[in-house]
């Protein structure tokens, strides 16, 4: 394919879509709505969403407890998330017309994995950031589950960051089998991006089951985290231990510190230190 017509491919994408870190009208408004609702109904905070640049495509990739997972993690970003969904949704009246305008995109599970990892890399060249969650299905006790490892797919071809994301208190709030939504605290972490480097060093032929490994570790890292400042145990880049002892982030990790850094996040929807200024979106 000729630059010309990668060009007119992506001049495409963009007219139907929109700017790529722009929120369109609907997405602001669900925004909006979600962030009152979350914030006094579950007292929803994030961190860490420094981590996610303002432009530039990229993956996030995310744990699953809850139907909600992919509201929380859009709901405190600047720009939108392009997400996956069944296409059988997609003919549900009102329900689809909201998905086709928030940049969710179709996924016919009868043969339709070609065509949605292709869509999945358009997105992601242009721009846009795209969310999968790899578990494939909600966690039934939060805790998260085996990666499958249909993402290595999106890794290989596109030369842009993985952002892992932690998601703890949604599986108490609406989890597996829950009708209502239950007020029950949930928080959000966005964890620093895997570097470019690094996902080509493990997307070699046959080490797939290392990069899979990484990312997974990452996201329970995070995830870790998120538990641990609801339960508020979570001080400094530091975790509390029962017994008192403290311990770095980095130490309670698969992986060495040097891989693994937890410097604080400001949370854009806690209370921020008077050195600093809130990030929160209007």
């Amino acid at each position: 394919m000729s630059d010309e017509q990668i060009e007119n491919r992506k001049s495409k994408i963009k007219n139907h879509l929109g700017s790529p870190t722009c929120r369109n009208w609907l997405w602001f408004s669900w925004q909006v709505v979600l962030r009152i609702v979350f914030l006094m109904w579950l007292r929803y905070r994030a961190h860490g969403t420094r981590n996610i640049p303002e432009s530039g495509g990229g993956l996030l990739i995310a744990n699953h407890q809850s139907f909600l997972d992919p509201l929380l993690v859009g709901l405190p970003l600047h720009r939108p998330v392009s997400y996956i969904a069944r296409d059988s949704l997609f003919r549900v009246p009102v329900v689809g017309w909201i998905l086709r305008n928030t940049y969710v995109m179709p996924f016919n599970r009868d043969g339709g994995s070609p065509s949605i990892i292709k869509e999945t890399i358009r997105r992601m060249e242009v721009g846009f950031l795209t969310g999968v969650f790899p578990e494939g299905t909600r966690s039934p006790d939060g805790t998260v589950g085996e990666f499958k490892p249909g993402f290595v797919a999106l890794v290989r071809r596109v030369r842009l960051p993985v952002y892992p994301v932690g998601i703890a208190g949604a599986n108490r709030a609406l989890g597996r089998g829950s009708w209502f939504l239950k007020p029950c605290r949930v928080c959000v972490v966005f964890g620093e991006p895997i570097s470019v480097a690094e996902l080509e060093r493990l997307s070699e032929r046959g080490r797939e089951a290392e990069l899979v490994s990484l990312v997974r570790q990452r996201v329970i890292d995070c995830q870790r985290e998120a538990e641990e400042r609801l339960s508020g145990r979570w001080k400094n880049g530091e975790w509390r231990m029962e017994n008192g002892e403290r311990k770095l982030a980095g130490q309670l990790s698969d992986h060495p510190p040097s891989t693994i850094h937890h410097p604080p996040q400001p949370s854009i929807l806690d209370p921020q230190p008077s050195s600093q200024t809130s990030t929160e979106a209007t």
